[in-house]
Protein backbone atom coordinates (compact mmCIF):
# COMPACT_ATOMS: atom_id res chain seq x y z
CA UNK A 1 0.00 0.00 0.00
CA UNK A 2 1.56 3.32 -0.84
CA UNK A 3 2.10 5.74 1.62
CA UNK A 4 0.15 9.49 0.98
CA UNK A 5 2.42 11.80 0.46
CA UNK A 6 3.40 14.93 2.86
CA UNK A 7 2.01 18.37 1.91
CA UNK A 8 3.84 19.89 0.08
CA UNK A 9 5.90 17.45 -1.25
CA UNK A 10 6.75 16.90 -4.62
CA UNK A 11 7.98 13.24 -5.93
CA UNK A 12 10.67 13.48 -8.04
CA UNK A 13 9.75 11.13 -10.02
CA UNK A 14 6.89 13.04 -12.12
CA UNK A 15 7.62 16.20 -13.89
CA UNK A 16 5.57 18.48 -14.37
CA UNK A 17 7.36 20.45 -17.57
CA UNK A 18 9.69 23.44 -17.63
CA UNK A 19 10.21 25.08 -14.23
CA UNK A 20 10.91 29.07 -14.12
CA UNK A 21 14.62 29.33 -14.88
CA UNK A 22 14.84 26.33 -17.18
CA UNK A 23 14.79 28.41 -19.61
CA UNK A 24 11.18 27.65 -20.92
CA UNK A 25 9.35 30.90 -21.78
CA UNK A 26 5.79 31.63 -23.81
CA UNK A 27 5.87 32.01 -27.34
CA UNK A 28 4.26 35.49 -26.50
CA UNK A 29 7.44 36.67 -25.09
CA UNK A 30 9.19 35.69 -28.31
CA UNK A 31 7.40 37.94 -30.90
CA UNK A 32 8.67 41.26 -30.05
CA UNK A 33 7.04 44.54 -29.31
CA UNK A 34 6.78 46.10 -32.57
CA UNK A 35 8.76 48.86 -34.26
CA UNK A 36 10.38 51.32 -32.37
CA UNK A 37 8.54 54.48 -32.35
CA UNK A 38 11.56 57.55 -34.06
CA UNK A 39 13.60 58.93 -31.47
CA UNK A 40 11.58 62.37 -32.11
CA UNK A 41 8.87 60.49 -30.62
CA UNK A 42 10.56 59.23 -27.34
CA UNK A 43 9.56 62.50 -24.80
CA UNK A 44 12.37 61.37 -23.01
CA UNK A 45 14.98 61.41 -25.79
CA UNK A 46 16.98 64.45 -26.67
CA UNK A 47 15.56 64.82 -30.15
CA UNK A 48 11.48 64.43 -28.52
CA UNK A 49 12.93 67.16 -26.24
CA UNK A 50 13.86 69.06 -28.91
CA UNK A 51 10.54 68.85 -31.05
CA UNK A 52 8.53 69.68 -27.97
CA UNK A 53 10.58 72.64 -27.36
CA UNK A 54 9.98 73.84 -31.21
CA UNK A 55 6.23 72.97 -30.88
CA UNK A 56 6.46 75.28 -27.41
CA UNK A 57 8.33 78.05 -29.59
CA UNK A 58 5.91 77.50 -32.66
CA UNK A 59 2.73 78.53 -30.20
CA UNK A 60 4.73 81.22 -28.46
CA UNK A 61 6.50 83.19 -31.64
CA UNK A 62 4.38 82.08 -34.98
CA UNK A 63 6.84 79.73 -36.34
CA UNK A 64 9.56 76.71 -35.67
CA UNK A 65 12.94 77.52 -34.68
CA UNK A 66 15.11 75.14 -35.68
CA UNK A 67 18.14 74.76 -33.90
CA UNK A 68 16.81 74.50 -30.08
CA UNK A 69 17.66 72.10 -28.10
CA UNK A 70 16.41 71.36 -24.83
CA UNK A 71 18.50 70.45 -21.50
CA UNK A 72 16.66 68.95 -18.73
CA UNK A 73 17.53 67.50 -15.33
CA UNK A 74 17.61 63.97 -17.20
CA UNK A 75 19.84 64.83 -19.78
CA UNK A 76 23.08 63.72 -20.47
CA UNK A 77 24.29 67.06 -21.55
CA UNK A 78 27.04 68.98 -19.98
CA UNK A 79 25.84 71.52 -17.05
CA UNK A 80 25.90 75.17 -18.26
CA UNK A 81 27.66 76.10 -14.70
CA UNK A 82 30.40 73.53 -15.69
CA UNK A 83 33.71 75.72 -14.77
CA UNK A 84 35.41 77.14 -18.15
CA UNK A 85 37.14 80.19 -19.24
CA UNK A 86 33.82 81.66 -20.55
CA UNK A 87 31.91 84.69 -19.16
CA UNK A 88 28.32 84.36 -19.34
CA UNK A 89 26.19 87.63 -20.73
CA UNK A 90 23.17 87.86 -19.19
CA UNK A 91 19.89 90.34 -19.76
CA UNK A 92 18.28 90.79 -23.06
CA UNK A 93 19.85 94.24 -24.00
CA UNK A 94 23.43 93.50 -23.03
CA UNK A 95 22.98 90.03 -24.94
CA UNK A 96 21.05 91.59 -27.87
CA UNK A 97 24.24 93.85 -28.54
CA UNK A 98 26.68 91.27 -27.85
CA UNK A 99 25.20 89.27 -30.79
CA UNK A 100 24.76 91.97 -32.92
CA UNK A 101 28.34 93.51 -32.20
CA UNK A 102 29.50 89.81 -33.58
CA UNK A 103 31.00 88.58 -30.39
CA UNK A 104 32.02 85.48 -30.76
CA UNK A 105 29.44 83.45 -28.97
CA UNK A 106 29.90 79.69 -28.12
CA UNK A 107 26.11 79.32 -26.92
CA UNK A 108 22.91 80.93 -26.23
CA UNK A 109 20.57 80.20 -23.95
CA UNK A 110 17.43 80.83 -23.49
CA UNK A 111 14.60 80.06 -20.82
CA UNK A 112 11.63 77.67 -21.36
CA UNK A 113 8.15 79.62 -21.98
CA UNK A 114 10.34 82.59 -22.33
CA UNK A 115 8.13 85.41 -23.14
CA UNK A 116 8.79 86.38 -26.86
CA UNK A 117 9.54 90.45 -27.81
CA UNK A 118 11.09 91.96 -30.56
CA UNK A 119 14.65 91.45 -28.91
CA UNK A 120 14.16 87.68 -28.27
CA UNK A 121 13.02 86.76 -31.59
CA UNK A 122 16.25 88.80 -33.13
CA UNK A 123 18.58 87.23 -30.89
CA UNK A 124 17.38 84.08 -31.98
CA UNK A 125 17.71 84.83 -35.61
CA UNK A 126 21.13 85.97 -34.99
CA UNK A 127 21.71 83.01 -33.42
CA UNK A 128 20.46 80.74 -35.92
CA UNK A 129 22.04 82.78 -39.11
CA UNK A 130 25.77 82.35 -37.29
CA UNK A 131 25.39 78.83 -36.19
CA UNK A 132 25.46 79.40 -32.40
CA UNK A 133 24.07 76.53 -30.54
CA UNK A 134 20.42 77.42 -29.24
CA UNK A 135 19.89 75.46 -25.73
CA UNK A 136 16.73 75.41 -24.16
CA UNK A 137 17.03 75.43 -20.36
CA UNK A 138 14.97 75.74 -17.04
CA UNK A 139 14.92 79.23 -15.42
CA UNK A 140 16.48 77.70 -11.82
CA UNK A 141 19.76 76.66 -14.27
CA UNK A 142 19.16 80.30 -15.87
CA UNK A 143 19.29 81.60 -12.14
CA UNK A 144 22.38 79.67 -11.57
CA UNK A 145 24.14 80.92 -14.55
CA UNK A 146 23.59 85.01 -13.63
CA UNK A 147 24.66 84.82 -10.63
CA UNK A 148 23.23 85.21 -6.74
CA UNK A 149 22.23 88.95 -7.75
CA UNK A 150 21.80 88.51 -11.44
CA UNK A 151 19.27 89.48 -13.72
CA UNK A 152 18.96 87.57 -17.12
CA UNK A 153 15.52 88.41 -18.32
CA UNK A 154 14.99 84.56 -19.79
CA UNK A 155 18.38 84.51 -22.08
CA UNK A 156 21.94 84.33 -21.63
CA UNK A 157 24.86 83.95 -23.39
CA UNK A 158 28.30 81.97 -23.49
CA UNK A 159 31.01 84.54 -24.56
CA UNK A 160 34.80 83.62 -24.70
CA UNK A 161 37.13 86.11 -22.05
CA UNK A 162 36.84 89.52 -23.12
CA UNK A 163 39.54 90.83 -25.41
CA UNK A 164 41.25 94.17 -23.84
CA UNK A 165 43.02 96.66 -25.98
CA UNK A 166 46.36 97.98 -25.72
CA UNK A 167 46.37 101.59 -24.37
CA UNK A 168 48.18 102.90 -26.96
CA UNK A 169 46.74 101.15 -29.49
CA UNK A 170 43.23 102.60 -28.30
CA UNK A 171 44.44 106.10 -28.41
CA UNK A 172 45.95 105.77 -32.20
CA UNK A 173 43.04 104.69 -33.37
CA UNK A 174 40.41 107.87 -32.18
CA UNK A 175 43.39 110.02 -33.47
CA UNK A 176 43.54 108.29 -36.66
CA UNK A 177 39.09 108.88 -37.22
CA UNK A 178 39.86 112.49 -36.28
CA UNK A 179 38.23 112.65 -33.08
CA UNK A 180 39.14 114.84 -29.93
CA UNK A 181 39.77 112.01 -27.71
CA UNK A 182 37.35 111.93 -24.69
CA UNK A 183 38.57 108.57 -21.80
CA UNK A 184 38.11 107.80 -18.95
CA UNK A 185 41.00 105.94 -16.38
CA UNK A 186 39.94 104.15 -13.41
CA UNK A 187 41.87 104.13 -10.19
CA UNK A 188 41.34 101.43 -7.86
CA UNK A 189 37.80 101.27 -8.80
CA UNK A 190 37.31 97.14 -8.01
CA UNK A 191 33.43 96.82 -8.36
CA UNK A 192 32.62 95.17 -11.55
CA UNK A 193 29.37 96.88 -11.92
CA UNK A 194 30.70 100.45 -11.13
CA UNK A 195 32.97 99.67 -14.09
CA UNK A 196 30.29 98.06 -16.17
CA UNK A 197 27.92 101.57 -15.44
CA UNK A 198 31.21 103.86 -16.43
CA UNK A 199 30.90 102.23 -19.94
CA UNK A 200 27.80 102.76 -20.49
CA UNK A 201 28.50 106.21 -19.46
CA UNK A 202 30.90 107.10 -21.50
CA UNK A 203 28.97 105.44 -24.83
CA UNK A 204 25.95 107.70 -23.57
CA UNK A 205 28.25 110.81 -23.84
CA UNK A 206 30.30 109.88 -26.62
CA UNK A 207 33.88 108.87 -24.77
CA UNK A 208 35.68 106.68 -26.92
CA UNK A 209 36.75 103.66 -24.08
CA UNK A 210 38.31 103.29 -20.76
CA UNK A 211 41.69 102.21 -19.24
CA UNK A 212 41.95 100.03 -16.32
CA UNK A 213 45.05 98.76 -14.57
CA UNK A 214 45.94 95.10 -14.29
CA UNK A 215 46.26 95.12 -10.40
CA UNK A 216 43.67 96.33 -8.64
CA UNK A 217 41.08 96.70 -10.46
CA UNK A 218 37.31 95.45 -11.78
CA UNK A 219 37.92 92.89 -14.83
CA UNK A 220 35.10 93.04 -17.57
CA UNK A 221 33.04 90.14 -16.35
CA UNK A 222 29.39 89.00 -16.56
CA UNK A 223 28.45 91.86 -13.80
CA UNK A 224 30.26 94.81 -15.59
CA UNK A 225 28.47 93.15 -19.32
CA UNK A 226 25.07 93.53 -17.64
CA UNK A 227 25.62 96.72 -15.99
CA UNK A 228 26.51 97.88 -18.96
CA UNK A 229 23.39 97.36 -21.02
CA UNK A 230 25.39 96.01 -23.75
CA UNK A 231 28.03 99.23 -24.05
CA UNK A 232 30.70 96.68 -23.64
CA UNK A 233 30.42 95.62 -26.72
CA UNK A 234 30.74 98.95 -28.24
CA UNK A 235 33.30 100.85 -26.02
CA UNK A 236 36.48 99.41 -25.50
CA UNK A 237 38.16 98.92 -22.94
CA UNK A 238 42.70 98.83 -22.52
CA UNK A 239 44.46 97.12 -19.88
CA UNK A 240 47.40 98.80 -18.53
CA UNK A 241 50.24 97.48 -16.74
CA UNK A 242 51.32 100.73 -14.87
CA UNK A 243 48.15 102.87 -15.36
CA UNK A 244 50.70 106.11 -13.77
CA UNK A 245 53.54 105.07 -16.51
CA UNK A 246 49.91 104.69 -19.13
CA UNK A 247 48.71 108.28 -18.34
CA UNK A 248 52.68 110.19 -18.67
CA UNK A 249 52.85 108.23 -22.19
CA UNK A 250 49.24 109.91 -22.98
CA UNK A 251 50.62 113.15 -22.13
CA UNK A 252 53.42 113.45 -23.71
CA UNK A 253 51.22 113.13 -26.85
CA UNK A 254 48.97 116.13 -25.86
CA UNK A 255 46.41 114.75 -23.89
CA UNK A 256 45.22 116.15 -20.65
CA UNK A 257 44.83 114.47 -17.41
CA UNK A 258 41.97 115.42 -15.50
CA UNK A 259 41.68 113.80 -11.84
CA UNK A 260 38.20 113.70 -10.04
CA UNK A 261 38.32 114.74 -6.13
CA UNK A 262 35.98 116.02 -3.67
CA UNK A 263 39.23 118.34 -2.77
CA UNK A 264 40.12 118.85 -6.47
CA UNK A 265 41.03 122.59 -7.03
CA UNK A 266 38.99 123.32 -10.27
CA UNK A 267 35.27 123.04 -10.04
CA UNK A 268 34.18 120.90 -12.72
CA UNK A 269 31.77 123.57 -13.92
CA UNK A 270 34.69 126.09 -14.09
CA UNK A 271 36.54 123.39 -16.23
CA UNK A 272 38.51 124.53 -19.21
CA UNK A 273 40.02 121.83 -21.20
CA UNK A 274 37.04 120.33 -22.18
CA UNK A 275 37.43 120.81 -26.22
CA UNK A 276 41.18 119.41 -25.82
CA UNK A 277 42.20 115.65 -25.70
CA UNK A 278 41.47 114.28 -22.29
CA UNK A 279 41.13 111.57 -19.83
CA UNK A 280 39.03 111.63 -17.24
CA UNK A 281 40.62 109.78 -13.87
CA UNK A 282 37.70 108.53 -11.18
CA UNK A 283 39.35 107.18 -8.22
CA UNK A 284 38.10 104.57 -5.48
CA UNK A 285 34.97 105.45 -3.36
CA UNK A 286 36.65 104.53 -0.42
CA UNK A 287 40.43 105.91 -0.65
CA UNK A 288 40.17 108.34 -3.83
CA UNK A 289 42.53 108.82 -6.14
CA UNK A 290 45.97 107.16 -5.83
CA UNK A 291 49.28 109.64 -4.40
CA UNK A 292 51.04 109.21 -7.56
CA UNK A 293 48.10 109.37 -10.37
CA UNK A 294 47.32 112.65 -8.34
CA UNK A 295 50.97 113.86 -9.00
CA UNK A 296 50.23 112.70 -12.87
CA UNK A 297 47.44 114.44 -13.26
CA UNK A 298 47.12 118.18 -14.88
CA UNK A 299 43.97 119.50 -13.11
CA UNK A 300 42.03 117.79 -10.06
CA UNK A 301 38.38 118.78 -10.33
CA UNK A 302 35.78 118.56 -7.52
CA UNK A 303 32.08 118.23 -8.53
CA UNK A 304 30.15 120.63 -6.08
CA UNK A 305 27.87 118.44 -4.55
CA UNK A 306 25.40 119.21 -1.29
CA UNK A 307 27.18 119.33 2.21
CA UNK A 308 24.87 116.39 3.49
CA UNK A 309 26.46 113.87 1.09
CA UNK A 310 29.82 112.80 2.01
CA UNK A 311 31.29 111.66 -1.45
CA UNK A 312 29.73 110.29 -4.88
CA UNK A 313 29.69 106.73 -6.10
CA UNK A 314 32.20 106.27 -8.34
CA UNK A 315 30.58 105.30 -11.95
CA UNK A 316 28.07 108.52 -11.20
CA UNK A 317 30.52 110.75 -10.65
CA UNK A 318 32.13 109.71 -14.08
CA UNK A 319 28.87 110.28 -15.17
CA UNK A 320 28.63 114.01 -14.19
CA UNK A 321 32.22 114.51 -15.36
CA UNK A 322 31.73 112.82 -18.82
CA UNK A 323 28.10 114.78 -19.11
CA UNK A 324 29.60 118.38 -18.21
CA UNK A 325 32.98 117.65 -20.99
CA UNK A 326 29.99 116.79 -23.23
CA UNK A 327 27.99 119.52 -23.02
CA UNK A 328 30.56 122.21 -22.76
CA UNK A 329 32.13 120.32 -26.28
CA UNK A 330 28.96 120.89 -27.73
CA UNK A 331 28.43 124.31 -27.15
CA UNK A 332 31.76 125.65 -28.33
Amino acid sequence: MAKPGRPGARNPGKKKGPLKGTGGHSRKALEGRGPTPKAEDRAWHPAGKRKAAEERYAAAGGKGRPGVHAVGSNSNRKSPKAADDTETVTGRNSVLEALRAKIPATAFYIAQRVEMDDRVKEMLSIATNRGIPVLEVTRPELDRMAGFDGVHQGVALKVPPYAYAHPQDLLEKIIDRGEVPLLVALDGVTDPRNLGAIIRSTGAFGGQGLIIPQRRSASVNSAAWKTSAGAAARIPVALAANLTATLKDFKKQGVFVLGLDGDGDVSLPALELADRPVVIVVGSEGKGLSRLVTETCDQVVSIPISTATESLNAGIAASVALYQVSTLRAGR
